[in-house]
């Protein structure tokens, strides 16, 4: 039975759609309120509080926590400094990918991973040989995402140390009250953003700062929902949902690489051997058989399917998740995973797994919708990820 993450006492409050999900065991709330719009506009124009404790999270230490970072990262963890965050894959011998996420350099012999599912076995299995020690902190971390354009501004109210420096991807130390806190330039939104890590009994009283000292510049607590719109906009995908973990896969197509979802940029094939290495050393040089892409729907098509319904255009505010094929002259060349109206840019956006000879940008392709219990298709064009990236993300502010 899924638990309150330490900020419950808070969320479940201030949650009143009632509307809860799992995440990694614990319950994390899709809504606070009954339409997750203002949500997802705090998240654009002013500040969301996001609670990512759910994460989980492995402390390496000792003299080969680096060496064993390496084996298994796909990026070069010797070129992390300490104070920065690197974000990559972890892989198996063939390559495919068993998840994405982060690793946080903490000193010269301290590292940090901050991954969607469990790998304390995955990490130990590796670490056999190596003066390292591993420890899930997952219970004892808690972690907010502040993300929106006013994150900086309410964050510089309650840390005591000065952030305008602070880099995309980096990460410092500081007190909020006195507390200790671990501040890094990184969220899932796309949007200037930062995330909080700091000891969980300390969760109610970070919390409720925040939330005092965010008020007026209009924070608000923010749910999966929002959340899952803005890092669709951001080009972000997410696992079990636009791709597969290896460790989960049944079927040699449920298997990806790193090039096919997008994250070909985080292999460093000139490091030293790491899990998968081999593999990816050996792929096709002219590109994979297939890759995650973005997607616009032609909205006057998607329209006109309505209106001979005689319906108004029903477009999906909240993000769906799933399967949806995708057609070009009649065959089928892929599908899309992920797809949602986006306010900011008001366009009907998805992301998609397609053939390799449709990935050019401009490529038009068609894609199922139902209307009115109806299958039809209407035309998509491939653009080019991120579809949102706005300059404040990595802008860095220095006094």
């Amino acid at each position: 039975m899924p638990i309150g993450t330490p900020f419950h006492p808070r969320t479940a409050a201030l949650c009143a759609s009632y509307n809860w999900r799992t995440w990694s065991g614990y319950f994390a709330a899709s809504s606070y309120d009954v339409m997750h719009d203002y949500e997802y506009h705090a998240i654009r124009n002013t500040a969301a509080l996001i609670d990512v404790t759910p994460l989980y999270k492995y402390d390496l230490r000792g003299k080969d926590a680096l060496k064993l970072v390496n084996r298994v990262f796909t990026r070069d963890v010797a070129k992390c400094a300490v104070g920065q965050a690197l974000y990559g894959c972890l892989c198996e011998d063939d390559g495919a990918v068993i998840q994405d996420g982060t690793v946080f350099r903490l000193g010269e012999d301290y590292f940090r991973f901050h991954l969607a599912d469990a790998s304390l076995r995955w990490l130990g299995l590796n670490a056999r040989g190596m003066e390292v020690s591993i420890q899930e902190v997952s219970e004892q971390i808690a972690a907010l995402a502040l993300q929106g354009p006013h994150a900086l501004k309410i964050l510089q109210r309650v840390v005591d140390v000065d952030l305008t420096p602070l880099k995309f991807f980096r990460l410092t130390t500081g007190k909020i009250l006195d507390v200790p806190v671990i501040v890094s330039r990184t969220g899932y939104t796309g949007d200037l953003g930062y995330e909080l890590w700091f000891d969980a009994a300390q969760a109610l009283k970070i919390w409720d700062v925040l939330i005092d000292q965010g008020a007026d510049f209009g924070i608000k607590p923010t749910g999966i929902l929002a959340l899952d719109v803005a890092r669709l906009e951001a080009g972000f995908i997410l696992l079990e949902v636009d791709y597969i973990g290896a460790e989960k896969a049944v079927i040699a197509t449920q298997r990806y690489s790193p090039y096919e979802i997008g994250l070909g940029w985080t292999v460093d094939l000139k490091k030293d051997h790491f899990v998968g290495a081999k593999a990816l050393r050996q792929a096709d040089p002219l590109g994979p058989a297939r890759q995650i892409v973005g997607l616009e729907i032609n909205l006057e098509d998607y329209e006109y399917l309505y209106h001979q319904a005689g319906l108004a255009p029903q477009y999906p505010l909240a993000a769906w998740r799933g399967s949806v094929p995708l057609h070009k002259d009649d065959q089928q060349v892929g599908f899309a995973t992920t797809g949602a109206w986006s306010p900011a840019l008001k366009k009907y956006l998805a992301l998609a797994t397609l053939e390799n000879k449709f990935l050019a940008a401009g490529t038009e392709i068609d894609i199922e919708v139902t209307v009115d219990r109806q299958r039809k298709s209407v035309s998509a064009k491939v653009v080019k990820l991120p579809f949102f990236d706005p300059p404040r993300k990595r802008a860095v502010v220095a006094r």
